[in-house]
């Protein structure tokens, strides 16, 4: 944080003349010093031990993880990547200067914000965990027009997503299977080279398994086809039952390590659908509707389709492992927990009003079976929308067109960081209940608040490394802001922002802000920097979305993304995260 990371930068004024500015060097916030010299007693420089005090009284860290010796490893570590620091470090035998210490607050790698590993019990059924949940996954933009590729289902892999949605339909001959949005323009890809990409990239983030839904739209023979297809594809990596009968409990994510999983509706409901009349029209997918809308060649099915059923269906049904179906009847007869588990779909307005009419009864059908909920239909922009509807319900599946840049999408993101970032989160244990008599959660109920989340933004530091000098402003340099959010149950959210430092490139802020929470297993914290503009849109200078569970307390250091998702590759922020219980209110 010294004078070579301070920008030095001519401003062109009103083509006459230049205006200079040098950003004022950013030490240590008062809070930094005043750590640093409690913890080392005083003196000019942080010993090993100290250090590993600081880790542990201060940042949270675990007393009987972290020994002497491991806090060596990472001052070691700390020199060795920042060589800058090694002379020094050499000269005071592993001590750290306040200048050192500072420095080092500010490296991710080292002091990183949220907990890296898997640490939930990955071992219950699947019908307990949150599940990263992609829709129309093969869509490259819109839902009208645009292509369909492997591309954007390997982006999502590789992201994490474990749930990945394919719509099958036959192509013109009928002798093959393609992917698209039926009843639009977009392009089709083949389903085999979904399938091999799937292969290929499955676990490149974690080991967890990864669910394929079909939405299915083909002729027995077609589904024959795929069954095929899926086996030749994935041999040993795909699971299935076995036996037809449906599943009185899901296996666990822990024992599906690097198995590949099918979900769709069994052959015989489809059968079954396909007598039934289009009603209305818009969506392609008949789990998506509101009513029966398989495709035409489905609905023109000849009798030599339907005897062939007998013998190509069966295959395909033995390959599915979470039956899937859509509310048919009142919705809370769909709702009705029997013995057998099973996949439900909502749409995003269907699932409002199942909240709002039957909550507690969406609660109790999660607890064992599995909830996907996906986007409406008119959101032909691939936009998204409130995840928390979903959560608060119980549902594993609140599926999300990834390839947007929307803010929601910022917070999917953020929220499946938790947990390592595996895509599989353990549900919080509130949503399992079960009281003596049945009863379950009922998320209309007024929360108390447990537990209080403060959030100190010290400052920010890196654009000027990663931003063109007049990238926010021709004249002068920028004037960053902080907004902060948290996002969760209703009455849980809240919003700040941090006063305009003007001029800077190296902004201090030093503000905290205060959350209190009914239900921070389900809050994100929201940060976002903008540069104010007084005669245009403010400008946008990073973003991120972390859940509120896995953030580590202490001062650290927070990398910033930008709004498509990638991370930026200087941009960060210094601040400090203290818990605070609501009954005893100790940090």
């Amino acid at each position: 944080m010294g004078d070579s990371n301070a920008p030095h930068h001519n401003y062109t004024m009103f083509k006459c003349f230049n205006r200079k500015f040098k950003a004022s060097v950013a030490g240590p916030p008062p809070d930094v010093k005043a750590v640093f010299s409690k913890f080392a007693q005083g003196g000019d420089h942080m010993s090993i031990d100290q250090f590993r005090s600081f880790l542990v009284e201060h940042q949270g860290e675990s007393a009987e993880a972290l020994s002497i010796s491991d806090a060596h490893t990472i001052l070691l570590d700390f020199t060795t990547h920042h060589p800058g620091e090694a002379a020094h470090h050499k000269k005071h035998v592993g001590g750290l200067t306040l200048e050192d210490f500072f420095h080092f607050l500010f490296l991710e790698e080292f002091n990183s914000p949220i907990r890296r590993q898997v640490h939930h019990d990955m071992n219950a059924p699947i019908s307990h965990y949150f599940i990263y949940t992609g829709h129309n996954s093969y869509l490259t933009g819109n839902q009208l027009s645009s292509d369909c590729s492997d591309v954007p289902i390997i982006t999502a892999l590789q992201k994490g997503v474990k749930v990945i949605e394919l719509d099958l339909w036959p192509n013109s001959a009928k002798d093959d299977v393609q992917v698209y949005h039926g009843r639009t323009l977009t392009a089709p890809v083949t389903l085999i080279k979904c399938l091999k990409s799937i292969k290929e990239h499955a676990f490149d983030k974690s080991p967890y398994p990864v669910v394929i839904t079909f939405e299915d739209h083909l002729t027995p023979n077609l589904q024959a086809k795929v069954a095929e297809m899926v086996i030749q594809t994935f041999g040993d990596m795909l699971y299935y039952p076995g036996a037809e009968d449906q599943m009185v409990e899901f296996p666990s994510p822990e024992s599906l390590k690097n198995r590949v999983i099918i979900s769709t509706k069994p052959p015989k409901e489809c059968s079954e659908s396909k007598s039934s009349k289009d009603k209305g029209g818009g969506r392609s997918s008949s789990e998506e509707s509101g009513s029966d809308q398989e495709g035409e060649a489905i609905n023109n099915a000849n009798a030599a389709e339907a005897k062939s059923f007998q013998q190509s269906a069966p295959e395909y049904k033995r390959l599915i492992t979470i039956h899937a179906g859509k509310p048919s009847g009142e919705l809370r007869d769909a709702l009705a927990v029997g013995d057998k588990v099973r996949r439900l779909s909502l749409s995003e307005q269907k699932l409002e009003k199942a909240a709002e009419d039957h909550g507690a009864d969406v609660v109790r059908f999660t607890q064992k079976n599995v909830l996907r909920v996906y986007p409406k239909g008119t959101r032909f922009n691939s936009s998204n929308y409130e995840p928390h509807v979903g959560w608060m319900h119980g549902a594993q599946m609140v599926a999300f067109n990834m390839q947007g840049n929307d803010k929601y999408n910022w917070l999917m993101h953020g929220m499946f960081k938790a947990n390592g970032g595996c895509g599989y989160l353990k549900k919080p244990d509130f949503l399992m209940y079960k009281g003596p008599n049945g009863e379950v959660f009922d998320p209309k109920k007024t929360l108390t608040v447990v537990k209080t989340l403060k959030v100190k933004v010290y400052m920010g530091n890196g654009w000027h490394l990663d931003f063109s000098r007049t990238h926010f402003d021709s004249f002068s340099p920028p004037d960053f802001y902080t907004k902060v959010f948290i996002v969760g149950v209703p009455a849980d959210c809240g919003k700040f922002k941090t006063k305009i430092i003007e001029d800077d490139w190296i902004p201090v802020w030093d503000e905290e802000f205060t959350f209190p929470m009914t239900v921070p297993e389900l809050a994100i914290l929201r940060l976002e920097v903008r540069e104010y503009n007084m005669s245009e849109k403010d400008g946008f200078g990073g973003q991120t979305c972390l859940p509120v569970s896995e953030l580590k307390p202490g001062i650290r250091a927070v990398p910033l993304y930008d709004e498509k998702g990638e991370k930026l590759k200087s941009v960060k922020l210094l601040i400090r995260f203290q818990f605070e219980n609501a009954l005893s209110l100790t940090t």
